[in-house]
């Protein structure tokens, strides 16, 4: 998402939200993100909350950079993207939280 100042500066927003939960599990504001800086926070993320089977992302150069898809295809995190138009989608660039199986107990 962007947004820009009273001085006509850029700002970007990378929301993560779980789709199952729907909780917001952060909202990181910069002037500019990169592909490592969105990893940097999916790895907080990841530590925080486990690694999701399934990451869902826009198309944009951070989530489809060569070095992200390798590095989550490396913890088995598969990549979902957003068809294009589907805006009410864009809120949903999501990490699912991990899942506990209740099914085991």
């Amino acid at each position: 998402m962007f947004d820009r100042t009273r001085e006509g500066r850029l700002l970007k927003f990378l929301t993560v939200v779980d789709e199952f939960t729907r909780e917001c599990l952060t909202i990181e504001v910069a002037r500019k993100q990169t592909s490592r800086d969105v990893l940097r926070t999916l790895a907080q993320l990841m530590l925080r909350y486990g690694v999701p089977k399934h990451i869902r992302s826009d198309n944009g150069s951070e989530f489809a950079a060569r070095a992200g898809r390798f590095w989550l295809s490396k913890l088995g995190v598969g990549t979902l993207f957003i068809e294009r138009g589907r805006l009410v989608r864009q809120s949903h660039r999501i990490p699912q939280a991990a899942k506990v199986d209740q099914s085991a107990s």
